[in-house]
């Protein structure tokens, strides 16, 4: 399994807009990607491909994610998309 983890750079976090980009583009993939916060209580998995559990992670601007797969291309895709301002875009 692959995996990488970066820091998120949107401004905000992974709110709405964000997290609908990252969901949208995981979901491209027939892989099952999951997403860590980093240093969270319950260092859950979240399904990728899901915005609104995207959302749940609470990640805020400068925490750090990691991104899991059994496809490395989709693991430094998301990982690309997470570390980009995807607000200012």
């Amino acid at each position: 399994m692959a995996s990488k983890t970066v820091t998120v750079g949107s401004s905000v976090g992974l709110h709405a807009r964000p997290a609908s980009i990252i969901a949208e583009a995981a979901g491209e993939y027939d892989d099952d990607i999951f997403l860590t916060l980093v240093g969270s209580d319950d260092d859950e998995e979240t399904d990728a491909s899901s915005s609104l559990m995207i959302m749940a992670l609470g990640a805020e601007h400068g925490n750090e994610v990691t991104v899991t797969s059994d496809n490395a291309e989709a693991v430094e895709k998301i990982a690309a998309l997470i570390e980009r301002d995807l607000d200012a875009e």
